[in-house]
């Protein structure tokens, strides 16, 4: 953590890194819980947590925690960007095209206020971890700053 000054309040960061490694190409997993921990233990009262994807083949994003939902939003992106061996990335040797299209859809970050200590959502929001080219190692940042 740092401390630097902008007029009479000091400003504090936490950061911290969540790590995953899905057991399927595609996933969507509920993170809340995880950036809830970092900010509590971040001690910041007042100030906006940034949630970001480290990789261009995932997203991070807020909506409800719905199974229902979560499966509507999935079909959505395979439709919108399905697989195809015919996209232009693959001449590279890769075949993850779609997933970067994909991550373009969702975008790979939020910033969520933070009130009285807690995360500042609307009613059902939740904060999602979205792998679209998983089965290896992958990170996520969360910065929590303020006072």
């Amino acid at each position: 953590m740092t401390f630097p000054y902008y007029g009479d309040s000091p400003v504090k960061y936490q950061t911290e890194y969540l790590w995953f490694n899905t057991k399927k190409p595609r996933d969507y997993i509920n993170i809340t819980t995880d950036v809830d921990d970092i900010l509590k233990k971040s001690g910041i009262k007042e100030g906006m947590v940034l949630v970001s994807a480290m990789h261009i083949t995932a997203a991070v994003y807020i909506n409800d925690a719905e199974e229902g939902l979560i499966k509507d939003i999935d079909e959505w992106l395979e439709k919108l960007a399905p697989f195809n061996r015919n996209y232009h990335h693959h001449r590279t040797g890769e075949t993850n095209g779609d997933a970067h299209l994909k991550s373009l859809l969702i975008h790979h970050e939020v910033i969520v206020p933070v009130t009285d200590g807690k995360l500042d959502f609307g009613p059902w929001q939740q904060i999602y971890y979205a792998e679209f080219d998983g089965q290896r190692r992958k990170r996520v940042v969360v910065k929590v700053m303020g006072d």
